[in-house]
């Protein structure tokens, strides 16, 4: 049984160091995701409105990245989502390194994701696969209180389109 480790973890923001193994993190992940070059996931991340990395002991153990609205990215997941919803945060991808999965670094990314943006009214958005199959991702969305908002089907995919609420301003006592 893996144990929780999440709380080893630590999220920050990417550093230029870490293209390399996030970009072998993500190739190892297709077709929950899809495959890029470096020069790719360079764009992506130069666009993205934030990318985290979750690291253990020193090394990129996930990451995730989030791209914001009125980005240029031809993407029809991200096109369907923009026509449809504003001021928001879209998982373009999370990646877990094989060695580290069901050890919480998600749910770390992830909170790390809905700390730094609450307050800001943005809402989470991301898709997930239901062809091929991805019933840990969309149990694992669900866990983290994304709903479906849609569903589409683009031949050699079929997504479902997940929705999370914004996060209230944190309430300090002050």
């Amino acid at each position: 049984m893996a144990s929780d480790i999440s709380s080893q973890a630590t999220v920050r923001p990417f550093l230029p160091g870490d293209l390399s193994t996030l970009l072998t993190m993500n190739n190892a992940a297709v077709p929950a995701v899809s495959e890029v070059t470096a020069e790719e996931l360079l764009d992506l991340i130069n666009q993205a409105l934030i990318c985290l990395v979750a690291e253990v002991s020193g090394e990129p153990a996930g990451f995730l990245l989030c791209l914001g609205d009125g980005v240029d990215y031809d993407s029809p997941n991200y096109a369907w989502l923009s026509a449809r919803v504003t001021n928001f945060a879209y998982t373009d991808r999370i990646c877990v390194s094989e060695t580290m999965r069901g050890r919480k670094i998600g749910d770390a990314l992830y909170a790390a994701l809905f700390e730094h943006y609450a307050g800001t009214g943005r809402s989470f958005l991301c898709e997930v696969n239901e062809r091929p199959p991805n019933p840990g991702s969309l149990r694992f969305h669900g866990r983290l209180g994304f709903e479906e908002i849609g569903k589409a089907d683009h031949g050699d995919k079929a997504v479902v389109y997940l929705q999370r609420p914004a996060e209230p301003k944190a309430d300090n006592g002050s």
